[in-house]
């Protein structure tokens, strides 16, 4: 009896734990969501150009979607939306793979939009200690 005592509290702690990382996941999502809201982009289009920032123009869907981790469906349809706004276009690759390049509009609003939230991350883990930033990766 005392052993099923020990791994109910053992099972209940894992519970209130996983609760408390799905929580502040959903803080963190939650606060890119609005990020996304207040330029004027879905979750799916900020993905995607965040991803684009960081690995340059004449990336690939998929690039993006590691880059991410969001479905290719998700960044097909981001990459179709801000292709329509004129934000990007895409050039063909060998087969069925076609590049992707910020357009001047596209550059502009990368530099005013989001590399100020690249540079935002930046601060906050400039301001942790290299420790902490170790042992934060590490979990």
């Amino acid at each position: 009896m005392k052993g099923k005592t020990l791994t109910a509290r053992h099972i209940a702690q894992q519970y209130e734990e996983v609760q408390e990382y799905n929580r502040m996941y959903k803080e963190l999502d939650d606060l890119y969501h609005e990020i996304a809201l207040g330029i004027g982009m879905s979750d799916g289009e900020f993905s995607a150009l965040y991803a684009i920032s960081a690995l340059g123009d004449g990336c690939l869907q998929r690039d993006i979607c590691r880059e991410v981790y969001v479905s290719k469906q998700t960044i097909n349809s981001a990459v179709r939306k801000l292709e329509r706004k004129g934000i990007l276009y895409l050039e063909e690759k060998k087969g069925r793979d076609k590049k992707i390049f910020l357009t001047e509009k596209g550059k502009d609003f990368v530099a005013e939009k989001i590399i100020p939230v690249v540079e935002m991350e930046n601060a906050v883990f400039a301001e942790m200690e290299p420790d902490e930033r170790a042992e934060l990766l590490r979990l």
